[in-house]
C-alpha cells in the first residue's frame, strides 16, 4: 500500500493517544494532533470606535485589548472554508510555513 503523508496525517509521534477537540466549523470531534489549528487575534472593537476611544482617552498611548481566540477545524473543514489548500504530492514535502500576510515589509515597501 502506497503511503500518502510522511505522517499519515497526524503529528501524535510516539504517543499512544491524544485528546479530542471541537471543530469551529462543523462540531465534530478530530483528534487534537489531526485538526488544523489557527490563532486568531482581533481587536475588541471596530475600526470607528476604536478612534473614538483614542480620542476620549486620558492616558496617552493607550492600547485597547485585543481578543485571542484559537480555533481548530477539522480537515473536512478546513479546505471547504479554504484555511488550507489541496496541495501535489510535490507540494506535501515542502514542511515550509506559508509566508504570513502581516510579515513586516522591506524598506520602501508600502501597502496598498
Amino acid at each position: 500500500m502506497t503511503k500518502k503523508r510522511r505522517n499519515n496525517g497526524r503529528s501524535k509521534h510516539g504517543r499512544g493517544m491524544t485528546a479530542s477537540v471541537l471543530c469551529n466549523g462543523c462540531g465534530c470531534k478530530p483528534k487534537k494532533d489531526k485538526a488544523v489549528k489557527r490563532f486568531i487575534v482581533k481587536n475588541m472593537v471596530d475600526t470607528s470606535s476604536l478612534r473614538d476611544i483614542r480620542e476620549a482617552c486620558i492616558v496617552e498611548n493607550y492600547q485597547v485589548p485585543k481578543m485571542y481566540h484559537k480555533q481548530y477545524y477539522c480537515v473536512g473543514c478546513a479546505i471547504h472554508r479554504r484555511v488550507v489548500r489541496v496541495r501535489s504530492v510535490e507540494g506535501r514535502k515542502n514542511r515550509d510555513p506559508p509566508p504570513r500576510h502581516g510579515a513586516p515589509r522591506p524598506a520602501g515597501q508600502q501597502a496598498h
